[in-house]
């Protein structure tokens, strides 16, 4: 599987992308929210390396906690996806728990996108290259 972007919590996301410009990042992509977990959310790029911040919108936000615990920081690391479930069940099989239902990710054109944790290097996003036919959801 290969690696799509490392998500990044950050509270206020004016300040954390001007921080990022001033290391070389650029931003590739519009502010959006995602209703589904409640965070506004926008990509940036350097030499290949793509970052999503991620910022709560509110306290009922799924990474609200994870920002009183941890503030802004890493907290993810995503990986394109051939086949989701199939993924999801292997990724289980190597003691991973499944932490949300696969749902469309409006910052990735409603790709359908799944959280795991592991008690080892925490939490893993599984992003679906190309969603089925069968869900209706929007491609790219």
């Amino acid at each position: 599987m290969t690696p799509h972007h490392v998500g990044y919590l950050v509270k206020n996301m004016d300040k954390a992308r001007r921080d990022f410009s001033l290391l070389g990042f650029e931003q590739t992509s519009e502010m959006t929210y995602d209703k589904y977990r409640d965070v506004n959310i926008c990509f940036l790029q350097n030499n290949g390396l793509c970052v999503e911040l991620v910022s709560p919108v509110s306290g009922n936000s799924v990474v609200a906690g994870l920002m009183k615990k941890f503030k802004n920081s890493p907290y993810h690391i995503c990986y394109d996806s051939d086949d989701l479930e199939k993924d999801i069940k292997i990724f289980s099989e190597m003691g991973y728990t499944q932490i949300d239902m696969p749902t469309p990710a409006p910052a990735l054109g409603n790709k359908r996108v799944c959280f795991l944790m592991s008690a080892q290097i925490g939490i893993v996003e599984l992003m679906e290259i190309a969603p089925p036919a069968h869900l209706g959801y929007p491609r790219d």
